[in-house]
């Protein structure tokens, strides 16, 4: 693979398993929404999007600043469209199922919330959200997946904010498995750049080939 295009296919890989790794090092739970962890991972992989899909459809003589701009928003919109699709969901990175179960515990106790557990299924009334447990101990992370279609937005924002509060106060051990990736990270971002900078020649043909020019 060329330089250029593999610095660009690699480089926001790099970033996300960086930013990934330093996660699960830290000794901090970390709690995002769906639609950004979606988002995160729609970044990463937008370098391979550029080299592949994207460059083929390239339109033949279309004027490529214009063209790539075009392209890029619509893959944008097309990941926003994913995202909108994808029912709400909490997603808790270094935490497992039982610190969780505890915390949500620790929210419903002092929200003074009546719940329903069933199994890895919870059912809040009073916020309106109905939600499964679904964990991936491989990455030490934990999802809350909304079970119905008919939730409330509100109720978990609600929830979200609760918890937030709540897993400031929990302390984990960092997961080896966030050094490998780190690792990762600084490998393929190093030698991706360091490819680069032995061929700035092909590099700036690369350029200009993949605007067309």
């Amino acid at each position: 693979m060329p330089a250029l295009q593999a610095f660009i296919a690699l480089g926001p890989l790099a970033v996300y398993l960086l930013l990934l790794g330093m996660v699960n090092v830290s000794r901090r739970p970390l709690l995002t929404t769906g639609s950004r962890d979606f988002y995160a991972l729609g970044l990463a992989v937008s370098g391979m999007m550029v080299v592949g899909p994207l460059e083929l459809f390239m339109p033949e003589g279309a004027s490529s600043p214009i063209a790539w701009m075009l392209l890029l928003a619509l893959y944008s919109m097309c990941l926003t469209l994913l995202i909108l699709m994808i029912r709400p969901r909490l997603v808790i990175y270094n935490v497992t199922v039982e610190q969780l179960r505890q915390s949500l515990a620790a929210v419903m106790t002092r929200l003074s919330l009546e719940h329903r557990w069933a199994g890895d299924s919870l059912f809040l009334p009073g916020l309106g959200v109905q939600l499964n447990v679904e964990k991936f101990p491989a990455m030490r992370s934990v999802s809350l997946v909304a079970t119905a279609t008919e939730q409330s937005y509100r109720g978990w924002l609600q929830l979200e904010r609760a918890l937030a509060t709540e897993l400031r106060s929990l302390q984990v051990e960092p997961k080896p498995l966030g050094y490998a990736m780190i690792c990762l990270g600084i490998l393929m971002l190093g030698c991706s750049l360091t490819l680069m900078l032995m061929n700035p020649q092909e590099v700036a043909q690369g350029f200009f080939e993949l605007l067309r020019m």
